[in-house]
């Protein structure tokens, strides 16, 4: 049993790094520089257009404003790691490992994982995929869950299916701020089904990193845990 939750831990683990490694791959950006000898229409200076990505764009093409909302995010991807407390398990402290919305192509569909642990009594982890119903672009969005998740405490262990459902205010297009609140079912109708709330809130300090707090409860029917994250997050 306990190499068996050993070789559980690693595989998670190693997702987790995978998904890491997958959001730092560069993808191609646009980028223009203009010199004072290009055609500037809106008679501005070539160095006020170098430095505004929004300008280089529009003056190469005006954008389709409504596809970019259907498919342009408001939100992004985030690759966090930070401290972990338990108040349910005598407030032990320990590491919070996640990776948030990977997005597979211009679509709706993200891969999240997140692996969590106290060093000794608590650890939590998992895979999931989401599927955002509405407009990227919307300032409201809703999604189901379904993945994979494994849990271990002093008292119980369980892994097995994750399912359930987020809902996500991103509170700027920049991915500045924004609040989210999920709520999934690992095992869903078994005897030893476990309920997860998860609230979380993150909020920006530079372009590219945040500081997100969240907030975890878990019900069972042999205990209720409870979980506080600080979580440092770099959004590639």
């Amino acid at each position: 049993m306990f190499f068996q939750k050993v070789q559980l831990k690693l595989k998670i683990i190693y997702v987790l790094i995978t998904l890491t490694i997958f959001c730092i791959i560069p993808e191609t950006v646009y980028s223009q520089t203009v010199d004072s000898s290009s055609e500037n229409p809106l008679d501005l200076s070539p160095e006020i257009i170098n430095n505004s990505p929004v300008l280089q764009k529009w003056m190469k093409e005006v954008p389709n404003v409504l596809e970019d909302i259907n498919h342009d995010p408001s939100f992004r991807t985030r690759v966090g790691i930070g401290y972990a407390e338990f108040p349910s398990t005598e407030h032990d402290g320990g590491l919070n490992i996640t990776v948030d919305d990977i997005f597979i192509g211009r679509t709706g569909l993200t891969v999240s994982g997140d692996y969590e642990t106290s060093f000794g009594e608590r650890d939590a982890g998992g895979v999931n995929l989401q599927y955002y119903l509405l407009p990227l672009g919307y300032y409201v969005n809703v999604a189901p869950i379904v993945g994979y998740r494994a849990i271990s405490s002093n008292n119980y262990s369980e892994d097995g299916v994750n399912i359930g459902g987020k809902i996500i205010f991103p509170l700027s297009r920049s991915g500045a701020a924004d609040i989210s609140v999920s709520h999934t079912f690992i095992s869903p109708g078994d005897d030893d089904e476990v309920g997860i709330t998860n609230l979380s809130f993150g909020y920006a300090i530079t372009k590219q990193i945040r500081l997100a707090t969240e907030i975890e409860k878990q019900n069972s029917r042999v205990k209720k845990d409870s979980q506080f994250s600080l979580i440092l997050q770099w959004m590639p």
